[in-house]
């Protein structure tokens, strides 16, 4: 999937982005209902009482994610509260958890694979997960990031440091 293609290319580079991931996979009802959802959040969002530039979709049927262009006007506090209550709707309503960061999202065998934090080790000492398997990175922060820098190889993201540690540990104990 290209990105870039998809993403509102009348958006600023650094327009703010937010990546939420959903613990599960939604269906295609669940899509089509988030769909509208969706547009009439970004129609409503307003920023101390100015409309905010905004987008939202739903990618890899497991990724939220919310952009606002902040060219026009810049999104406060509130118009932030009001996007997290949008994705707390949307845990309650298709009961899914959105706000778990201990669950790592990878792209293997052209699907999306969780891993919990935890078993990060388990999986790299059994070679599940490599430098080059593609990582979720969801801490992006601008459209320009998501582009570049959101489905990568893990060794390009956090994740690098993780192992590194692993290999120094492997090559000691040879």
């Amino acid at each position: 999937m290209n990105i870039q293609e998809i993403l509102p290319a009348d958006f600023h580079p650094q327009s703010k982005v937010w990546v939420y991931q959903s613990s599960r996979l939604f269906g295609m009802n669940e899509a089509f209902e988030m769909e509208t959802m969706f547009e009439n959040f970004v129609s409503a969002w307003k920023s101390h009482g100015a409309p905010v530039k905004g987008y939202a979709n739903l990618f890899y049927g497991q990724f939220i994610i919310l952009m606002a262009d902040e060219t026009a006007t810049t999104v406060g506090g509130c118009s932030t509260d009001s996007s997290v209550r949008l994705i707390k709707e949307i845990e309650q309503q298709f009961k899914v958890d959105m706000f778990n960061r201990q669950n790592l999202a990878f792209y293997i065998n052209e699907k999306v694979q969780l891993l919990p934090l935890i078993h990060l080790n388990h999986a790299l000492e059994n070679g599940f997960i490599t430098g080059e398997t593609l990582y979720f990175n969801n801490l992006v922060a601008t459209k320009e990031a998501l582009i570049k820098e959101w489905l990568v190889p893990a060794k390009q993201s956090w994740l690098n440091k993780k192992l590194e540690t692993f290999a120094e540990k492997t090559s000691k104990a040879v």
